[in-house]
């Protein structure tokens, strides 16, 4: 059995590169072989977001607290809020992050394909975002 603390990994910047507005990232659990599974708890302030991206082995989300929103790819812009569950498939290119005014948390899990478990791509723009 390994138990880690709450506190003792310390919270990340989401970088810019990977998204827009004030994101932190808190590692909950990172896959060490033969495992494949990861997953941090995300914290998104009002209008921040993920950048469009995809994962080789798809993702889940489990909305936390506040409330959010989500996309797919030439989909519609969803409301998310706490108690929700998003699965997206296997190289499903999507984005999140909060709502406009509200922050909002979500533990994403996804799991790691030849090490990698997420591909990133361009931000989402500002009319992309509103829907």
């Amino acid at each position: 059995m390994q138990i880690k603390r709450g506190g003792d990994q310390p919270s990340q910047k989401g970088p810019e590169a990977w998204f827009t507005g004030q994101v932190r990232i808190d590692p909950l659990h990172s896959a060490v072989e033969p495992a494949r599974a990861a997953a941090a708890s995300v914290t998104f302030e009002p209008g921040a977001r993920t950048a469009w991206h995809t994962h080789p082995l798809g993702q889940t989300l489990i909305v936390t607290a506040g409330s959010g929103r989500a996309q797919t790819w030439g989909g519609p812009v969803e409301e998310l809020r706490p108690g929700d569950v998003i699965l997206f498939a296997p190289g499903e290119k999507h984005w999140h992050g909060a709502a406009a005014t509200t922050a909002m948390t979500h533990i994403a899990m996804q799991e790691q394909q030849n090490g990698k478990t997420v591909d990133w791509l361009e931000h989402v723009s500002d009319e992309q975002y509103r829907g």
